[in-house]
């Protein structure tokens, strides 16, 4: 069982997305708690164990980027999965660097949200075509990011980045595997390894790195 916490203001989103979930996978996704403010998701967490928080973005109390924060910095915490109507750089860049597992707009179809809690719940990487094409138009530059990003990848072996380099186009473990002719478990554990030297969190977050390391010299 997938256990999922909701949270967003509108209280019409929530009853929506759970009516939508209990009924997805053949009962294998369950939503066991909602909050209304990012300011409430301790409280919901310490109440109710999930293994995937959907959070909305813009609430009027504590916002999604420092409630995510909040939820990762907690032992043995939950995947976040940020579902928004804002599409910024600035808030998919603050989002996935303060831990979230993936970003979705809240126009994506009922499957495709379905399939990113699933996904996220397994670790995969979780972001839409959009918004992975808008992280890469708004990849930050400034500040030697770009430099840092660079010598951060260098740290890893050349089949690591080969790895690194698929999961930052959104390919799942599976089709990873099979464009490098390897295992599922040989990806894992290079994706495992990349984090571990890299000193980050998730999936998403290795592809941060690698958009930051491909993002071009001039200044946005």
């Amino acid at each position: 069982m997938i256990r999922v916490l909701v949270v967003d203001d509108d209280a019409l989103v929530r009853a929506g997305l759970t009516l939508m979930l209990h009924g997805a996978v053949d009962g294998t996704v369950a939503v066991v708690g909602e909050a209304a403010d990012g300011g409430a998701v301790a409280a919901a967490l310490d109440a109710h164990r999930a293994d995937v928080v959907l959070m909305d973005l813009r609430m009027p109390g504590v916002d999604g980027i420092a409630a995510t924060r909040a939820v990762r910095a907690r032992p043995d915490p939950p995947a976040v999965v940020v579902l928004t109507t804002f599409d910024t750089g600035a808030e998919i860049e603050g989002a996935l660097r303060a831990g979230a597992a993936g970003y979705l707009l809240k126009d994506a179809r009922p499957e495709r949200i379905v399939a990113a809690v699933v996904a996220a719940a397994a670790g995969e990487p979780v972001l839409s075509p959009q918004v992975a094409r808008r992280l890469m138009d708004s990849a930050a530059t400034a500040g030697g990011v770009r430099e840092r990003a660079r010598a951060a990848l260098d740290r890893l072996t050349p089949r690591e980045r080969d790895v690194v380099a698929a999961v930052a186009r959104g390919a799942t473990n599976g089709e990873v595997a099979r464009e490098l002719y390897l295992s599922v478990p040989t990806i894992k554990a290079h994706v495992s390894s990349a984090l571990l030297k890299l000193g980050l969190d998730n999936r998403t977050q290795l592809a941060l790195l690698v958009h930051d390391a491909e993002a071009d010299s001039e200044p946005r």
